[in-house]
């Protein structure tokens, strides 16, 4: 059951997401997806997109880079061993002994600099997550979109394969017409060229067809589509969330989580440079060793900068102005994906409406205009040019709706992909 609703509704890879969090996906074997099946659902496409696709690759690296730097921040200075040894070779008449030094000494950071490190190396890491984030949406956004050029490929193809059927009946009913002596001969001409073009239509529709597979295919490196058919339907509508809604749903949207952590992380990175004003202590002990008296010592060193000229004043300078800046940005961030959601609900509603209009008015007075010229035309009572013109009607109107719906899907995709967040009827349906 649950595998025949992600098969009727499976127009939206975003609710992958959120259905593989909740851990209720069916098990699938990428290996023996690759490589056996002659269909396709967009669960698949997306688990193979998630599996294989390198800039998924690329953003987790960053992450891991970024978790070594922060490990990096919060380990302690290592110690320092000198060893010394003064007056080699000296003339010891003159009263000059020779002796030698051994000093460890340490650094000891204060302030709390190195918490400072760590507070914002933890912070970078939180904004690269939110990037791979991004980056994960954005990808199963296109995956999508290319499943949804695969349906309307598919789709376009049945439409003139239907074109050719029914050019083929015009002919045959043209030659019979015209072997009755009813009409003459150039009507049956007339009626191959139509066939002739809609043969023309068939096959630039199947080379956009292997067009759109090739470039799913490639989302999962796949140079060679191992799929015949993507399972699915494009007519699947939802309800939408009033726009209110839609907004506070943003607050989701990784690439507002991102913006808010990169001014978080710019404020640890002020308070960090504020923190490196203060002077560090580093502390030395250790002995010396006479040759000459044989004797021992201790030797304590303590060394502190003096912050007369250097204060740090211009990395905290630096850190205030670009903590300024990344509050301007998140503030952008918040207007575009604001502005974002309400231009593609509009685009939304008027894509519904288009697609609802196309297919309760539009389309059922093509097909009846359609068959009355082609009927007509069979008793004599319609000219060819009346049929021809009702089909290429017919045909029109049918890829204007197929347009429709691969646009309105492809919007319900950006919608939910700007909301991070699946429409709450699909998850409904997920859910079934």
């Amino acid at each position: 059951m649950k595998q025949s609703i992600l098969r009727s509704r499976p127009l939206c890879a975003l609710w992958f997401i959120w259905f593989a969090a909740i851990g209720q996906a069916a098990e699938y074997s990428v290996g023996a997806l690759a490589d056996a099946a002659d269909t396709i659902t967009l669960e698949q496409a997306v688990r193979l997109t998630l599996e294989r696709n390198p800039e998924l690759v690329i953003a987790n690296q960053e992450t891991k880079a970024l978790e070594g730097l922060t490990q990096q921040a919060g380990l302690i200075r290592n110690p320092q061993l000198n060893l010394e040894s003064e007056d080699i070779g000296a003339d010891r008449g003159l009263g000059r002994e020779r002796f030698t030094t051994v000093r460890l000494s340490q650094v000891f950071e204060l302030g709390g600099k190195r918490q400072a490190r760590v507070i914002a190396g933890t912070l970078a890491q939180e904004v690269a997550s939110q990037e791979a984030e991004a980056k994960r949406l954005e990808l199963l956004g296109r995956v999508s979109n290319a499943y949804i050029e695969v349906l309307m490929g598919q789709r376009r193809l049945e439409l003139a394969n239907e074109g050719m059927q029914l050019a083929s009946m015009v002919v045959d009913t043209a030659r019979k017409r015209v072997q009755a002596g009813k009409v003459p001969p150039v009507e049956e001409t007339k009626a191959r060229i139509a066939a002739a073009s809609a043969e023309i239509e068939f096959k630039q529709a199947e080379r956009e067809l292997v067009a759109a597979r090739k470039r799913l295919a490639l989302l999962w490196r796949d140079d060679v589509p191992q799929f015949i058919k993507a399972l699915g339907s494009l007519e699947t509508m939802v309800a939408l969330p009033d726009l209110d809604t839609a907004i506070h749903n943003a607050q989701l949207n990784p690439l507002l989580l991102r913006s808010q952590k990169f001014r978080e992380q710019r404020e640890a990175m002020l308070e960090l440079e504020k923190k490196r004003r203060i002077p560090d202590v580093q502390l030395s002990a250790g002995y010396r060793r006479f040759s000459q008296s044989d004797d021992n010592a201790a030797v304590l060193g303590v060394s502190i900068p003096i912050p007369v000229f250097d204060r740090n004043q211009g990395n905290v300078q630096a850190a205030y102005e670009r903590l300024q800046q990344s509050e301007a940005e998140a503030t952008s961030v918040d207007l575009r994906i604001k502005s974002e959601i309400s231009s593609v609900y509009e685009s939304l509603q008027a894509a519904q409406m288009e697609s609802e209009t196309l297919r309760t008015t539009i389309l059922p007075a093509a097909k009846d205009a359609f068959q009355v010229a082609r009927r007509g035309y069979e008793l004599g009572r319609f000219g060819f040019l009346e049929v021809l013109d009702a089909q290429r009607t017919l045909f029109q109107n049918q890829i204007l709706y197929l347009r429709a719906l691969g646009n309105y899907q492809k919007l319900v995709n950006e919608l939910e992909r700007l909301m991070a967040t699946p429409l709450p009827d699909r998850l409904a349906a997920v859910q079934e």
